[in-house]
């Protein structure tokens, strides 16, 4: 039996198992077994050399990047002809576009590099389709835009949610707050600082690990984890990544729908073909990639506010010496800053000093 019949098998046995207390243990063990299948289908696919599972050849380019994903025709050819200046073919028909195009939004002096992925269908995590180049590409990612088709509810965003979940790519996530750390000898070390609801004791942790050929480790729990945490936390490979669920053709849609779609968490209202609510949209893609723009300035000189550095929200003088250049720490004495960071200014800083957005930085080197 292949490894994809297995995934299928398991699949198949988590969903006729009742969910209760008498069941968490053997669903725990089962969502282990599963994970480790699919870790080994997405292995297998490095090994082969390419193909499948190595993603389109995009370099990164620009300040973040952007990966749309979505079924075929849900607009997303369309939305990067409208928010940038690259031209991909637009066709009313499935499969217009065949490999990744990026594109660059120019927003606040920043460059964010968009691509515009092949239409994913499911079964794509197992390789129907282009599916895994796309998820792979999509791995790559600061942000995910999710292309949805307003007229298809919540069916399209289902399946594509599970196809990426099932892949390890968690959307509007944060990586498990769990202490785990493997060791060479001395068994399992388990602690619970929290009251565990969600079936994970000392006995399944062991039995998970077991699976994974792991005997000896430390895990603290210091919440309420789940299952699918722990087992997350093991694996070491999820990507977390913010995702931002866009409803296309809301033309075609009555206003109760755009109403509800447009009050659901992380989600956007557009109409890519009538250009409506896409300035809103890109406002949204800066929002959710947190970047920062950080302005430089020489002594005795003006503020440069024409080329900003573009850092990662929470950034510090540290991070903005080695955006100039990568030596400047050697000489660094001090920062002088203006702005909201500052308690007064100008406020002399360290190289930990947090920066904020539309900061006023000038370094201060000795000799």
């Amino acid at each position: 039996m292949g490894i994809l019949e297995k995934i299928k098998d398991i699949e198949n046995e988590i969903q006729r198992t009742q969910k209760n207390k008498a069941t968490e243990y053997h669903l725990g063990i089962l969502k282990a077994k599963l994970a480790r299948y699919r870790s080994q289908l997405m292995e297998g696919d490095k090994k082969s050399g390419g193909g499948d599972g190595t993603g389109f050849e995009a370099r990164k380019a620009g300040d973040a990047r952007v990966a749309m994903i979505g079924f075929p025709s849900v607009g997303k050819s369309t939305l990067l002809n409208k928010i940038t200046k690259t031209e991909s073919e637009v066709g009313a028909y499935e499969y217009t576009t065949l490999t990744c195009i990026p594109g660059v939004i120019n927003y606040k002096g920043s460059d964010i590099q968009l691509l515009d992925l092949p239409g994913i269908i499911e079964g794509a995590s197992e390789g129907k389709g282009r599916g895994r180049q796309v998820i792979a590409t999509a791995r790559t990612a600061d942000l995910v835009l999710m292309m949805l088709d307003a007229s298809k509810g919540e069916v399209h965003k289902k399946l594509l949610q599970n196809e990426l979940e099932s892949v390890g790519i968690r959307l509007n996530k944060q990586k498990p707050a769990i202490y785990y750390k493997p060791k060479a000898s001395g068994g399992l070390h388990f602690t619970a600082t929290a009251k565990q609801t969600h079936g994970l004791n000392e006995k399944l942790v062991r039995d998970i690990l077991h699976g994974y050929r792991i005997f000896n480790a430390e895990v603290i729990l210091r919440y309420d984890a789940t299952i699918d945490d722990f087992i997350d936390v093991v694996e070491g490979n999820r990507q977390y990544i913010p995702c931002v669920y866009v409803y296309n053709k809301i033309d075609t849609c009555n206003i109760e729908d755009i109403d509800a779609y447009a009050r659901k968490a992380h989600s956007i209202v557009v109409s890519c073909e009538w250009e409506l609510n896409l300035e809103y949209l890109i406002d949204q893609i800066w929002e959710n990639l947190s970047l920062i723009r950080v302005y430089t300035k020489k002594r005795a000189n003006p503020p440069d506010f024409q080329e900003p550095c573009i850092l990662r929200s929470g950034s510090s003088i540290e991070d903005i010496c080695d955006y100039i250049h990568r030596d400047l720490k050697k000489s660094f004495k001090y920062a002088l800053v203006w702005g909201r960071s500052a308690k007064h200014t100008p406020q002399r800083c360290g190289l930990a000093h947090r920066l904020a957005d539309e900061d006023v930085v000038q370094i201060i080197t000795a000799g």
